[in-house]
């Protein structure tokens, strides 16, 4: 986040003295994901942050490719995934590329054995099912559905959840996830138009510096190995902290949709951005006004960029026999708009009421083989109309 927070305690002047009421230093940490030179917090903890005590067996959660180069367009039902308990085994990545990769997960217990931490990537986690608490150093933040996680890389992280059935979509980025510049003046702060505001950021509340040794494992996540990690301190022994670098919240249903008289492109629901990526926010709006206006979107052509939308709730206007968790993926270098009778339809219709979450990949994704167990079959020809479906061409 662009905006600077302090929690508990923390000296008058960073790199200096720090000491705790018996006399011990408390350890300060910089925190940050682009070195020395990007978005950073100061960390003081009660025990260095160094002490570990063994380090077990890596092992390997690389998705295996099954479709390298793909110009097909495709689709895929994530609620499909089965449940599983460990957060870890529950993660599946579905498609991949150099600059990100986006999976789900179904995890139905809480990480009450271990911690985690994405050492490669920052992560946002978007809440389709389920509720509870992300924990961190930094603090907690109580989450339900419709919340977007953004959670920096190297945040050591456990969930607690309230549910047992959990859906979550999972976006992993190798650069950082940003609110978009567009929105914000030189001072980083939001501008009149953005569609949302510093109040609708939730940050960690309620920190807790727990002062307990013992065996406490965290699971390190680095190139498609997961390393466990037994550390002699609880690595929430913090007693304060200050920066820009932090965990926050922001939930969809507080992001205030641009109308206007005929239809507007999709950089208006635009969301986040990363690197060589884009996330966008579709919520219910009114539709376009003018007069004659075509509410639904003209045919465009994906040229320079993958399209993958994800459907949360409500009735989409677009697309016919779209279930929720449902993926499409558009390839770019095809045109693709709505499905037959969306356009006509929506003539004349005042708003939608839909909830969509669409990732740009400016670059191609590969396809796992996690995914093709999930793929709806001949997802390609569903522009045809009813009875004009052909065998595919060999």
């Amino acid at each position: 986040m662009p905006y600077y927070q302090k929690a508990g305690l923390v000296p008058a002047k960073r790199h200096t003295v720090f000491r705790a009421a018996n006399g011990e230093l408390y350890h300060e940490e910089l925190f940050g994901t682009e070195g020395f030179s990007g978005m950073s917090s100061l960390v003081y903890h009660l025990y260095p942050p160094t002490r570990v005590k063994q380090m077990g067996t890596p092992y390997s959660v690389k998705p295996e490719i099954a479709i390298e180069d793909n110009l097909q367009a495709r689709s895929y039902l994530t609620f499909d995934t089965p449940p599983i308990a460990d957060y870890i085994k529950s993660r599946k990545t579905l498609f991949v590329n150099n600059d990100m990769s986006i999976g789900v997960a179904a995890p139905s217990a809480s990480m009450n054995a271990y911690f985690f931490k994405n050492a490669d990537a920052d992560e946002m986690i978007f809440v389709h099912k389920g509720s509870g608490t992300l924990k961190t150093m930094y603090g907690n933040i109580a989450f339900s559905y419709g919340d977007y996680l953004v959670i920096p890389r190297g945040t050591v992280y456990r969930f607690e959840f309230d549910t047992i059935e959990n859906k979550l979509l999972i976006i992993e980025s190798y650069g950082p996830i940003e609110t978009p510049a567009r929105y914000r003046n030189n001072y980083g702060q939001f501008l009149e138009q953005s569609p949302f505001c510093e109040r609708d950021f939730r940050l960690p509340e309620h920190m807790e510096t727990h002062d307990e040794q013992g065996d406490f494992l965290i699971n390190i996540k680095k190139r498609g190995l997961v390393y466990p990690y037994v550390y002699e301190t609880h690595p929430f022994d913090v007693v304060g902290w200050d920066g820009c670098s932090y965990p926050y919240a922001f939930s969809i249903f507080n992001f205030e949709p641009i109308t206007g008289r005929i239809h507007m492109p999709p950089p208006i629901h635009q969301t986040f951005q990363g690197k060589n990526f884009v996330i966008c926010s579709f919520v219910p709006r009114l539709y376009d006004y003018h007069p004659e206006a075509i509410p639904a979107p003209y045919h465009h052509s994906n040229v320079d960029s993958d399209e993958l939308l994800y459907y949360v709730d409500g009735d989409f206007m677009s697309r016919n026999n779209i279930q929720k968790g449902q993926i499409t993926l558009h390839p770019g270098g095809l045109p693709h708009g709505p499905h037959p009778g969306a356009i006509e339809r929506s003539i004349g219709k005042k708003e939608t009421k839909e909830f969509a979450v669409m990732i740009d990949p400016f670059n191609p994704v590969k396809i796992t083989t996690d995914a093709m167990g999930l793929e709806v079959k001949d997802y390609y020809q569903s522009w045809l109309a009813a009875g004009k479906k052909e065998e595919a061409v060999v």
